[in-house]
C-alpha cells in the first residue's frame, strides 16, 4: 500500500500541532500572479484568498497584516492604528529573514520569529479562507475561526 507524501512546511506543522481543521490545495504557482491567479486556478472567490503581508514601521519593527486578496492595505490607516509614523512593506530578503518563507509562499503560521499579526476585520465573517501554507503554490483552506483561534490576530479596518 503506497502512502501519498503530503507536503510539510513549518506552517503545516503548526496547523497540525494546534489541531486545526484544514485542507491543502496545491496549484500551479506563477511569479507575480498573486491571489488573482491562485483564486482562478482553485475556482475560489479572490476575496476569500488571504494575503500574508510582511511590513515594518519606521524603526524597522516587523509585523504581519492579513488582507483579502482583492483589497490593498492602507499603510497610512495602519500606521495611525499602530500609533507609528509610517508602515511600509518589507523588502523580500527582509521578509524572508523574519518569516523563513520566500515571498509568494509566506504563511502567518510557523514564522521563524514571533511577529505581531493584524487581520482585516471583515475576514472573520467569511465562510472560508484560503491562506498560504508555507510554500509557493500551496494554500490551506479553513474557517476564519481556526485562524483566529491559532494566531489571535488584532483586528483592524485598513482595507482599500
Amino acid at each position: 500500500m503506497s502512502k501519498e507524501k503530503s507536503p510539510s512546511t513549518p506552517a503545516i506543522l503548526v496547523l497540525k500541532e494546534k489541531g486545526a481543521d484544514f485542507t491543502l490545495h496545491p496549484y500551479g504557482y506563477e511569479e507575480r500572479g498573486g491571489t488573482k491567479v491562485s483564486s482562478q486556478k482553485l475556482g475560489a472567490d479572490e476575496h476569500c484568498v488571504i494575503k500574508t503581508l510582511v511590513m515594518e514601521d519606521e524603526t524597522a519593527k516587523p509585523l504581519i497584516i492579513l488582507m483579502h486578496g482583492d483589497k490593498e492595505v492602507s499603510t497610512k490607516a495602519l500606521a495611525r492604528f499602530l500609533n507609528v509614523k509610517s508602515i511600509m512593506p518589507c523588502k523580500p530578503n527582509v521578509s524572508q529573514k523574519h518569516t523563513g518563507y520566500l515571498v509568494g509562499g509566506t504563511s502567518p503560521f510557523g514564522t521563524r520569529k514571533p511577529l505581531s499579526v493584524y487581520m482585516e476585520r471583515s475576514i472573520a465573517a467569511l465562510p472560508y479562507i484560503l491562506i498560504n501554507a508555507g510554500s509557493r503554490g500551496l494554500l490551506a483552506k479553513m474557517s476564519p475561526s481556526e485562524l483566529i483561534r491559532i494566531l489571535e490576530p488584532c483586528e483592524v479596518s485598513v482595507a482599500i
